[in-house]
């Protein structure tokens, strides 16, 4: 067993993000103006935490452009559902349209980020979000393969480790990749890392971790960014 494995998922020192604060620090870095698809899983979290007064426009790939954040129970509308199948709300000036046309839009270029869930990344950018391979949890890869191709740029928001401790930031994916090259910055649930031409860069690391903790968890080289600060959220 390597030293990452046997160091991940220590929380000596320090605390982990929760999974609606890991989607609260990717909201609140979405550039103002952006069309943004939101995957399965954390990144649907992204819709509930928009900051006020930031115009972000909301796509998904079962026909909605606009949609708004949760509905109260009682305000649930069954025909209303994102492409997780997951009760939503339509902001003002929002649209339905046929599922091709949401899909034409993806393929198209017309989105400007999506923000995707991963079993796993390439220290290159490499993502592998469609399949663990395990019998147990048949693959659904939806709209994952459009969207990393399509849309102009990838975040990927997931837990810095496995449940069994195991990074899922690696050198090369063993699991079956959605696109190569493909992500451009990860929010997990201890930092906020870019990759770029020269490796990985720690933009964000929360109060109390170290760069060797972080490194530990991490299986490709790590450079701290020199302007890098703690990652706090609300």
């Amino acid at each position: 067993m390597s030293t990452a494995v046997q160091n991940a998922g220590s929380t000596e020192g320090f605390t982990k993000l929760t999974r609606l604060q890991i989607a609260r620090r990717a909201a609140e870095m979405i550039p103002d103006g952006s069309y943004v698809n939101l995957g399965i899983g954390i990144p649907t979290l992204a819709a509930n935490v928009i900051p006020e007064g930031k115009e972000v426009v909301l796509h998904s790939e079962n026909g909605i452009l606009g949609v708004g954040p949760g509905p109260a129970e009682e305000d649930r509308d069954r025909d209303l559902i994102n492409a997780s199948k997951e009760y939503v709300t339509l902001r003002p000036g929002g649209s339905f349209f046929v599922h091709s046309d949401a899909f034409a839009m993806i393929r198209g270029g017309h989105l400007d980020l999506a923000l995707l869930g991963a079993f796993q990344v390439g220290g290159n950018g490499d993502l592998a979000n469609w399949t663990t391979g395990d019998r147990r949890f048949p693959p659904g890869v939806g709209g994952a393969m459009d969207l990393a191709a399509g849309a102009k740029a990838i975040w990927v928001l997931t837990d810095h480790v496995t449940k069994k401790g195991e990074p899922k930031i690696v050198n090369t994916c063993s699991l079956p990749l959605t696109a190569p090259g493909v992500v451009k910055r990860i929010f997990t649930d201890i930092a906020v890392i870019d990759v770029t031409e020269n490796g990985l860069v720690v933009r964000e690391m929360v109060p109390g971790l170290t760069l060797e903790q972080l490194q530990a968890m991490t299986e490709p080289p790590l450079t701290l960014a020199e302007d890098w600060k703690e990652l706090v959220v609300a």
